[in-house]
């Protein structure tokens, strides 16, 4: 009688390449997207303290709801995302039961300590652009830098439209005279 052994599992993890002091951890773009990142490493062990026993890793979603929401919150940010982002959108909140998408608009890199942010914004006519990305950009690294604990290494903010008062005007008039 012959004996089969099972397979062994290969690792299939790549190595980690050492960095350098100077080199950031964000990750490049190429390649698959991470998910989490770790936070903490922790060690394990019952003569460790109790906040250190254990790993913490936080979900990219996390960071882009965090900064999505801290944008939203500037006075003259009308809306975020491109064109067609918005449009889905608008779309996803009239549907009964739909949640308004915090992440539309905003695009993160996460490294092991560090993050990098894009957002698209619409801005409200009469605004100073700079003056609101300025305040966009302190309350995004501030507050993602607090509750996630990552290092934010930039912001990059393109403004795609500005919002005019009469848009608005426009869209109610032209929806109440097909119907009359």
């Amino acid at each position: 009688m012959t004996t089969q052994t099972a397979p062994t599992a290969k690792d299939v993890s790549t190595p980690s390449t050492p960095s350098t002091p100077s080199a950031p951890s964000v990750p490049q773009r190429t390649g698959a997207p991470r998910t989490t990142t770790a936070v903490s490493d922790g060690t394990t062990g019952a003569d460790q303290p109790a906040a250190d026993r254990g790993r913490t890793s936080i979900a990219d979603v996390v960071v882009v709801k965090v900064a999505g929401i801290a944008a939203r919150e500037i006075p003259g940010v009308y809306d975020m995302g491109g064109g067609l982002s918005r449009t889905i959108g608008a779309v996803r909140d009239r549907v009964p039961g739909g949640r308004p998408n915090v992440g539309r608009g905003v695009k993160v890199e996460v490294g092991e300590r560090q993050t990098a942010i894009d957002l698209d914004l619409v801005v409200e006519y009469g605004v100073a652009i700079t003056d609101v990305a300025r305040d966009v950009r302190e309350n995004v690294v501030s507050a993602v830098e607090r509750i996630t604990g990552l290092e934010v290494v930039e912001v990059n903010i393109t403004v795609n439209d500005v919002h005019l008062p009469e848009d608005e005007d426009d869209s109610t008039t032209a929806a109440a005279s097909r119907v009359a």
